[in-house]
């Protein structure tokens, strides 16, 4: 064994490993996306490991290995379990042979966007266990054991996490080696298992997905994954901790022995696989604590709801104090502040309400972070162009409707473009453009999305707006990666960045041969140009798509890749328009002039193409 610091998602990407996974596939998502993009840093000659064109895609790879014996894991965060449902679903149902281990980050708090989605409801309605780490080392421990519970019951295990503890860092005793175990695949023929076709099939599936969930209860049961420690006496108040918020424990502890707090006097049940519910534990809790319970877990009240009815069947009398009791919220993080809190409450300790909140205080004097476009980003010649035909055409901003898509490109909804309207889901803004127009609205349907998203979820909405001869205009922002969770590859990134073996899919080929009836590329850093071909687009009929083309400015900064450069001359008066309208953080204002930032421009020269004094000089590289 060794000792080696590393993160949550790095501690599931070496459980995993030694375990004996022969494959592993997801998509890119804030805050899982480290597990894949670390492995594929190192030299995995026997794992195959693969970011997947979507969440669905990777799922049935998945799935597909653990039905042939081997170990599969499909990582994503809780948007793309949206994606992946559909075929998971039916996974659940069938069962698997190998291990099938589905890692879910969750995002509570938001702090990557979208949904504030609690995975669990997933997994409810398809009788899954779910594991949740409260710690960088129990993420690895419980992936391995993820694996072995997965061949024990027959059935897929869900490993949730979430931001605290997926992006956390920690020293974790790991063993030396891996390798895949020495299994050799095999073919299962059994259509009363592997397919869906007949209702007596789907039900005997659904009867043997419970029985194998209760057995997924008893192995956990008997594991003692779920740690229960009670007071030396019978009473007082018993706290049920579920994965992340366990870790917050002490530290309440320690804010609450001020005013009279006894920490001899609390039972607690560390939960680590809330699903299925740990009902025997949780009696065992409710017999020994008769005064009250506090509930705590993230997001949704799953486990509380059971609390409530065990309590009613047992005849618990005692406090439960919880969401459901409006003591708790379902939004948001929970810290120190929510042990607190319930402490508070279950004992009548009288801790002042500002003592309560000293850990949410320091949110509001935190300095206020805007969200924007990198400096020299591509998109930002897209919104810009959108922006100056909508004027070209005499309409206002709030008359035309451009919808937004899930990366990069929903940064056009923000200053200093307010270009984009909406953000729904990947792939999302295709869709809602041929709905707005089938709405009646007479002004034009612009709609943005990126190119890996236009892969993931835009292909079948494309050709769903050809057949319907929908007229819209699509502008594809292809930056050549899958920049907003960091930079991985995608279908469409150069093959010299590619695994070794990968082909690049070129979206110039593709959209052509998918019936659409004007095709246009274009460069966004060449803004006059590409301002007549979205002009030119928007008074065409039927569907036009423009394929916005220039590589990420990060990406290619990196390699010392600059697209141009660009010279202040003392012809700048500080009118402020290049900052204004472009809003690129590479321009600072000095006391006479403006202020280029020569390590984070990388000559776009968008500030000069808007300068209407000729003060900015460029010269391509």
């Amino acid at each position: 064994m060794k000792t080696k610091l590393m993160t949550g998602n790095d501690a599931i990407a070496y459980g995993a490993l030694h375990s004996g996974v022969k494959v592993v596939s997801g998509y890119p998502g804030t805050p899982s996306s480290e597990v894949i993009g670390g492995l594929l840093k190192m030299d995995l000659n026997d794992v195959h490991v693969e970011w997947s064109t979507n969440e669905k895609v990777a799922m049935e790879v998945a799935a597909a290995v653990a039905w042939t014996g081997q170990r599969a894991l499909c990582t994503m965060k809780m948007s793309g379990l949206n994606v992946a449902y559909d075929s998971f679903a039916s996974v659940a149902y069938s069962g698997c042979t190998g291990g099938l281990v589905v890692y879910v980050a969750d995002d509570s708090g938001v702090s990557a966007g979208m949904c504030e989605q609690d995975s669990r409801g997933f997994a409810m309605m398809s009788d899954t266990p779910v594991f949740e780490p409260s710690t960088v080392e129990e993420a690895y421990e419980l992936t391995k054991y993820a694996f072995e519970l997965s061949e024990v019951i027959g059935s897929p295990v869900f490993l949730r996490m979430v931001t605290t503890t997926a992006q956390s860092w920690a020293g974790v005793q790991i063993e030396e080696n891996f390798k895949p175990l020495d299994r050799k695949p095999f073919l299962i023929k059994d259509i009363t298992k592997y397919t869906k076709a007949g209702a007596q099939i789907c039900m005997d599936q659904h009867l043997d997905l419970i029985n194998r969930f209760e057995k997924a209860r008893e192995q956990i049961s008997k594991k003692k994954i779920n740690t229960l420690e009670l007071s030396q006496d019978k009473g007082g108040v018993g706290i049920i901790a579920c994965g992340v918020t366990s870790s917050y424990l002490e530290e309440g502890y320690e804010l609450a022995k001020e005013y009279g707090f006894d920490r001899s006097a609390v039972s607690v049940l560390k939960v680590l696989a809330t699903m299925p519910f740990p009902k025997i534990e949780v009696e065992q809790l409710m017999n020994h604590c008769g005064s009250a319970l506090i509930v705590l877990e993230e997001l949704e009240p799953f486990t509380e709801k059971e609390v409530y009815i065990l309590a009613c069947k047992i005849g618990y009398k005692g406090e439960i104090v919880g969401k459901l009791d409006g003591h708790f919220s379902r939004i948001d993080v929970y810290t120190a502040d929510q042990v607190i809190k319930g402490l508070n409450t279950a004992l009548n300790l009288n801790i002042p309400e500002d003592i309560v909140k000293s850990q949410t205080e320091a949110e509001k004097i935190a300095a206020a972070r805007p969200i924007t476009n990198c400096a020299g980003c591509p998109h930002r010649g897209n919104f810009l162009a959108i922006n100056q035909v909508i004027r070209k055409l005499k309409l206002k901003k709030d008359e035309v409707m451009v919808t937004g898509d899930i990366g990069c490109t929903i940064l056009g909804m923000n200053s200093p473009f307010d270009t984009l309207w909406t953000e729904l889901s990947m792939g999302a803004s295709i869709g809602m453009a041929q709905g707005y127009y089938h709405s009646g609205l007479k002004t034009p349907v612009i709609a943005t999305i990126g190119d890996s998203t236009f892969f993931h979820a835009g292909i079948p909405s494309l050709i769903n707006a050809v057949q319907h001869k929908v007229p819209m205009t699509l502008i594809i922002m292809d930056n050549g990666w899958t920049s907003m969770t960091g930079m991985q590859v995608n279908p469409g990134t150069d093959e010299s960045f590619q695994q070794r073996g990968n082909v690049k899919i070129d979206l110039e080929k593709i959209i052509p041969n998918l019936g659409v009836e004007h095709f246009f590329i274009v460069d966004p850093f060449k803004l006059d140009e590409h301002v007549k071909i979205l002009e030119k687009a928007i008074s065409l009929p039927g569907v036009k798509v423009i394929l916005s083309r220039q590589e990420c400015s990060i990406q290619a900064l990196r390699r010392g890749v600059q697209v141009g450069e660009v010279e202040v001359t003392d012809k700048c008066i500080l009118c402020k328009r290049c900052v204004t309208i472009t809003g690129c953080p590479a321009i600072t204002l000095g006391e006479e002039a403006i202020v280029i930032d020569e390590v984070l421009c990388n000559g776009c020269s968008l500030c000069a193409q808007v300068c209407k004094k000729d003060a900015i000089e460029t010269r391509c590289c």
